[in-house]
Parts: C-alpha cells; sequence; structure tokens
C-alpha cells in the first residue's frame, strides 16, 4: 500500500501527464516501518537496509536528509545535486547540533553511481533502488512534465542539460539502459532520530526543494550560501581552442629554432636568429590579444551556457 497522497493513493504503476497536486505530509510509524528493511545498493551492489541510512547509531541523536532523484541522466537532477553541495557542504554538516548527515537515493542501476559521483562532484555517499519500491511506499510519483518555470538553482539552460544528459549516456555505452525509470521523481526527506520530521515530494521534473528551503529546513537560516563556481561550454571551448593555438605555436617555434641550429648556406646565422626571435614575439602578443578577447567574451556573456 502506498502513502497517501493529496488526491489519491499512488501505486508504482501510476503515469502522469502534468504537475501532480502532491502532498508534503510526513510518515506515519507504520509507514515508516514498513519500507525499513527495503534495500538500497551502493556503488559495488552491496545491499543495504534502508533504516541503515537514517537510524541513530550508539543511541546518539542523528538527523540525516535523504534525497531521492530521478534517473542517473538526469540534467535537472545533477544540477540540483551541484548546487546543493556546493552550499551546504560537507563541512556546514559537521557544524550544526545535532551534526547533519545528507544521504542520495537514484532510481537506475548501480553501475552507475561512480559516474554520477563524477559529473556532480557530490561528496555524499549515493545509492540506487532500481526497484522503485522505496519511491512507490513512500508517496513519490511519476511525470515527464517540466513544470512552469526553471528552478532557482538550474544554472544550465534546458537544452544544454539535455545535450549533457544525451552525452553521458552515450559515453558509458550499454550503461545508457542503466540510468533508471524516465517518468520517475524523487523528493527529500528529513529524518530526526529515526522518525520523518519534513518531506517535500516532487510535482514534476524540476520540483525539487529550492536550496534557500533546504537551508533552513537544515537549521542554516540566515547564512548567505556561497556562490557555486560554473564554467560554461563556450568557455570550456574557447579555453581548449586557445590551448590548441598555443600548442601549434609552440611546435611552430620549436621548428623554427631547430632549423636556426643548422648553418645557412650563406653564413648568415645570426641574422636567422633574429628572424626566429622576431616571429616568436609577434606569436606572444597575439596570444595575449587571444586572451584578453577570450576573458572580455566570459565577462560579457555569463558564466553559464
Amino acid at each position: 500500500m502506498a502513502v497517501e497522497t493529496a488526491t489519491q493513493s499512488v501505486g508504482p504503476t501510476a503515469e502522469f501527464n502534468g504537475d501532480i497536486d502532491v502532498n508534503h505530509n510526513t510518515l506515519r510509524r507504520k509507514d515508516l516501518e514498513r519500507v525499513a528493511e527495503l534495500p538500497v545498493l551502493d556503488k559495488d551492489g552491496k545491499p543495504h537496509a534502508f533504516k541503515s541510512l537514517y537510524a541513530p547509531i550508539n543511541d546518539d541523536r542523528s538527523r540525516t536528509l535523504i534525497i531521492f532523484i530521478r534517473h542517473f541522466f538526469c540534467g535537472n537532477c545533477q544540477e540540483y545535486l551541484r548546487s546543493l553541495s556546493s552550499s551546504v557542504t560537507p563541512d556546514v554538516l559537521r557544524s550544526l547540533t545535532p551534526p547533519m548527515n545528507i544521504r542520495i537515493i537514484g532510481c537506475g542501476q548501480p553501475d552507475l553511481i561512480s559516474m554520477y559521483a563524477r559529473e556532480t562532484e557530490c561528496p555524499y555517499p549515493i545509492y540506487a533502488d532500481p526497484s522503485k519500491k522505496l519511491y512507490a511506499q513512500l508517496g513519490m510519483t511519476r511525470t515527464l512534465n517540466l513544470g512552469p518555470k526553471a528552478p532557482q538553482y538550474m544554472q544550465y539552460s534546458l537544452p544544454s542539460a539535455v545535450i549533457r544528459s544525451i552525452y553521458q549516456s552515450l559515453k558509458t555505452g550499454r550503461g545508457a539502459f542503466k540510468g533508471g525509470d524516465y517518468w520517475q521523481v524523487g523528493g527529500e526527506f528529513i529524518f530526526d532520530d529515526g522518525e520523518v520530521t519534513w518531506c517535500h515530494r516532487m510535482k514534476n521534473t524540476r520540483d525539487h526543494a529550492e536550496i534557500p528551503e533546504m537551508r533552513r529546513q537544515l537549521g542554516l537560516d540566515g547564512a548567505t550560501p556561497p556562490l557555486r563556481k560554473t564554467f560554461s561550454s563556450g568557455i570550456r571551448r574557447s579555453s581548449s581552442q586557445l590551448g590548441r593555438k598555443l600548442s601549434d605555436r609552440r611546435k611552430s617555434w620549436s621548428r623554427s629554432r631547430d632549423r636556426s641550429e643548422k648553418p645557412s648556406p650563406d653564413g648568415s646565422m645570426m641574422e636567422k636568429v633574429k628572424e626566429d626571435q622576431a616571429e616568436e614575439e609577434k606569436g606572444e602578443r597575439q596570444t595575449k590579444e587571444e586572451i584578453k578577447v577570450t576573458g572580455a567574451a566570459v565577462t560579457s556573456n555569463g558564466s553559464t551556457a
């Protein structure tokens, strides 16, 4: 039996075409007991009981935020974790009283967890629930609706996120079919001493709880989130192109020096050296100008694509 939402009982096969009218009710004790022993898999495929992610250890008070993401290639969820990890670091969590933990659960195969951690630079443990039993039992739903507007945590455009997602899936080869259910959406649950004290269920594919709201729920009210460092694809392309030009110039200068070491037929060795030096200085000036132009483009275009 699934957890009741605002308008309906959401089962594991339910599919929707628009925003879902879900509620954010916390779990009753019997609901939590029903899912406590369900397995989640780590990056090596080893199963762990769900309750091991949030249960207190040695009777010490424990607080844990568990974030349920969509499939492992979802660019929206990846952006969410990048922004959250930048704003809420492990050091920040350790400074809280009691300390807070964060755990991530996706609906794909555990083979992709290492790739996902690398792509998102997420410092928190990531698990997989390919059966989606936890999603269904905790009242999370299924939809492909994007929602009315882009969330604050998105620092890439939608087309850019889609392209990145497709590229990641193709890059994994057979892993492209292991990302998980594209219809499945997730949510965020805060556990305090083994009880759910707050939760947010997504009603569309971009409806993660915004970072300021998450910070408030974690007890970070009034703290200013640090700026997230991002680099646009345009900047990366410009840097790559500039790097190739510099490499080509270095090869050209090297060939010039090699030629200058051989005696010229007319014996004018010094003239050849001076010519090579002049060519090298000209190349350096051109490189500096390109660097200035690239920097100006970065400043005017912003930091994201």
